[in-house]
């Protein structure tokens, strides 16, 4: 028995890496979340993003008024009707972020071992030796020797574009910096982040809550990325603020982990939040970099176990210029798959990138390739294991039926769900064939009028690793009889074959609420 318990089991053959990857109707089982931005707004490129692989769109309003992004939303209805591809909607908010303003856009060049003044007077003009913040608590929050970054594209990590200063002296309101290298700032604006430092502001601010109301309730948004997620009151916070909303009720929150303080409050921030979001650009200023491996490997178990989807940013940044990722990149695609990420978020990389399409399908290409050696064995022992006994009805179910489907070689699991509960634990379980989740809508009335569940619940599997959902036709509470169950299976076979995940003798595990009791069956496909 060897000690070391190597992560891939099975030797790889090398001959499997020759093999050519294949393709099929999902390009991968993890999924691609991908900011709609001026390279990527058109009917025709947001088509072929879907076409690609990305199922959920991110509306980011750090830039961009709402009228902007509502006209982007509606050409992504568009593509959703042209391309027959669910997709989900996701506003993330700006959050506390520290910004310098540049108005008149000439660009600042900062030489080395200068100094300069960071002033909160946004009055004044921004020169080599003066800038203008939007925070006037700076100089109260910081003390000599702490790190500060300035930039445009501060957390791609780009050397050029970004400036690291050392705090000398804090006089009155102005806090004065050494430069640390030699940089060019360009543009209007520039994020300004101080390492590991406590910023008074609050985490849903009154813009942020303002574009909720105007721009996030009327389009019902799937998902709210929570910028700077610090505790989890902030969560909360939010949530209660949504709830007041009505149309939000169901929106989900994804925590965005960001800093040091929300690397310190994880744990109750995970129990609140609906997912988690792993800002790597961020971290990885606030954290040293050799650190964030670990965080990401330890967070991402973390939401594994809660079955939360966790979300990784940051992958493919040089994918924004070139049209191919490096090595480095495509390694590290793989093991965020391997480490357990449900999801893959593009920022840079489709909202201003040259290659939007060809960057969400090389994500994709790399997901697929990591899939194939992922130790779904080792996985599910260990989630097993840390959900203990006695399992709960639920859980119980799901795990058995992504054992089933182990064992018997299953081509898919199709579950029957209406709050999309059960496909979810099916999912955490992350079993190596596609989860098919029927979301058959509840006609539900109140007194007033009648409106159907289930659109939220199918659109926000999408951000769920494996996991692909399909609408059934509205019922009415009354009549959930075997027929028209068996009606609805067949429905989804017939989509299942017609998409090439199901053959002709396939196996299938079928899971669905019989009555008030749950079954899980399997069935064997004639021609």
């Amino acid at each position: 028995m060897h000690s070391t318990n190597l992560l891939l089991e099975e030797p790889i053959r090398m001959a499997s890496i020759l093999e050519p990857s294949k393709t099929s109707f999902f390009p991968a089982m993890t999924k691609i979340v991908g900011t709609l931005g001026p390279k990527s707004r058109s009917v025709d490129t947001i088509s072929s993003c879907l076409k690609a692989g990305m199922s959920v769109a991110r509306f980011d309003f750090s830039w961009g008024d709402a009228a902007y992004h509502q006209e982007t939303l509606e050409n992504l209805k568009l593509a959703i009707k042209s391309t027959k591809k669910l997709c989900a909607v996701m506003l993330d908010t700006v959050g506390p972020e520290l910004q310098v303003v540049n108005k008149s856009e000439t660009p600042i060049s900062l030489e080395e071992n200068g100094t300069v003044v960071l002033t909160p007077h946004q009055g004044q003009e921004a020169t080599s030796t003066l800038l203008p913040i939007n925070f006037s608590g700076l100089a109260k929050a910081v003390t000599p020797g702490a790190t500060i970054f300035v930039g445009q594209y501060l957390f791609t990590g780009s050397e050029t574009t970004s400036v690291w200063l050392e705090v000398s002296e804090v006089k009155g309101d102005d806090v004065v910096c050494i430069i640390k290298n030699t940089a060019t700032l360009a543009g209007s604006l520039f994020t300004l982040h101080c390492s590991q430092i406590h910023i008074d502001l609050p985490t849903l601010s009154h813009e942020d809550k303002d574009v909720i109301k105007k721009w996030g309730a009327p389009n019902k948004i799937d998902f709210l990325s929570l910028s700077y997620t610090r505790h989890a009151e902030d969560v909360r916070q939010a949530r209660e603020y949504l709830s007041k909303l009505g149309d939000l009720s169901q929106t989900q929150i994804f925590a965005k982990i960001e800093n040091v303080e929300g690397l310190n409050h994880f744990d109750e921030i995970l129990a609140e939040a609906d997912g988690i979001i792993l800002s790597r650009g961020n971290l990885g200023i606030d954290l040293p970099p050799e650190k964030v491996f670990l965080f990401q490997k330890s967070a991402l178990h973390k939401c594994n176990m809660a079955g939360k989807p966790a979300v990784v940013t940051r992958v493919v940044d040089s994918m924004t210029d070139n049209l191919r990722p490096t090595r480095a990149e495509a390694t590290d695609v793989a093991n965020a798959v391997l480490d357990g990420s449900d999801a893959i978020l593009l920022g840079a990389e489709t909202l201003r990138g040259l290659y939007p399409v060809e960057t969400i399908s090389t994500v994709g290409r790399i997901c697929a390739e990591a899939e194939k050696v992922f130790n779904q064995d080792l996985y599910y022992k260990r989630t097993v294991k840390y959900v203990g006994e006695p399992m709960t009805h639920l859980e119980s179910i799901a795990s058995s039926a992504v054992r089933a489907a182990i064992k018997v070689k299953a081509s898919v699991i199709i579950c029957f769900t209406s709050s999309g509960r059960a496909a979810r634990l099916i999912a955490k379980y992350r079993p190596n064939m596609p989860v098919l989740s029927v979301v058959i809508p509840r006609l539900k009335t109140n007194q007033l009028r009648w409106s159907f569940t289930g659109a939220f619940e199918a659109r926000q599997s999408l951000i769920v690793r494996g996991l692909f959902p399909m609408l059934a036709d509205p019922r009415h509470p009354a009549e959930s009889t075997s027929a028209t169950n068996e009606s609805v299976l067949k429905v989804a076979l017939d989509h299942g074959k017609a998409s090439g995940v199901i053959k002709s003798h396939d196996r299938v595990v079928v899971c669905q609420k019989v009555g008030d009791s749950s079954v899980v069956k399997i069935i064997e496909l004639d021609d």
